[in-house]
């Protein structure tokens, strides 16, 4: 009920302050990214006090220009990401720019929305837009979450080529995020369980990795940092 509760107010929160800030937003990039993360705060402390949920970041934070991939098991960890890097640009799906708020809010700071299952036709877009942004002088952080969609915890499914593709494209260091939101609040329920929500930037992979070695690094070290937390968390929880 705990967890219900937290969720309604969650959304809640994020339909008033997001109408609220709306109109410093549309002025300003600055003002948009400043209400996201005084939402992410408040989000946060509706956490702590309704279901016991502490969150933690650990690892140096990006502030260049850099992609990031990370694993996405939860709303929570889009909440993390948002509130701890200083210039956040996700790679969404297209239809997230209909959802009430989220979808404004994520174009008004420069995230880039992708059709799924549009194939090479996707990819290019994705390029051509972030390639836009290099030719304004955008220091952002992209963020993507190379499997696509949100997961369970310890699930097993594909990593896609489109964080490989940015990456060599794009010619940037690439932040490695892992993960145990999954666990803390696992996606399709309201079930939230105390404990504390982590991410961890964990590593840089540089430029000028082949695409192939680059794929196969990124999955592997991005699983085996999300399932140590997970891991880490289970055992904290049954001590």
């Amino acid at each position: 009920m705990r967890g219900f509760i937290a969720e309604i107010l969650i959304y809640c929160t994020m339909l008033i302050l997001g109408i609220i800030g709306l109109p410093f937003s549309l002025i300003s990039k600055d003002w948009a990214y400043g209400f996201i993360r005084f939402y992410c705060r408040i989000c946060f402390l509706i956490l702590r006090i309704l279901a016991n949920i502490r969150i933690e970041c650990r690892g140096e934070i990006p502030k260049g220009k850099v992609l990031v991939c990370s694993k996405h098991m939860s709303f929570l960890d889009i909440l993390m990401l948002a509130y701890y890097l200083p210039r956040v640009s996700f790679v969404m799906k297209k239809e997230i720019i209909f959802f009430p708020i989220i979808g404004l809010y994520g174009l008004l700071i420069g995230c880039v929305p992708v059709a799924r299952g549009t194939g090479s036709k996707a990819l290019n877009s994705m390029i051509r837009n972030y390639s836009d942004f290099d030719k304004k002088n955008e220091t952002q952080q992209i963020v993507i979450y190379p499997q696509g969609t949100r997961v369970q915890p310890k699930e097993i499914k594909k990593y896609k080529i489109g964080a490989g593709v940015l990456y060599e494209n794009l010619g940037l260091p690439c932040h490695l995020v892992g993960t145990n939101s999954g666990k803390i609040w696992p996606k399709g329920t309201f079930k939230k369980s105390p404990g504390i929500a982590v991410i961890e930037f964990f590593s840089v992979l540089q430029t000028g990795i082949s695409l192939n070695e680059f794929m196969v690094k990124m999955e592997t070290d991005i699983e085996k940092c999300s399932n140590m937390l997970m891991d880490e968390e289970e055992k904290s929880r049954n001590k």
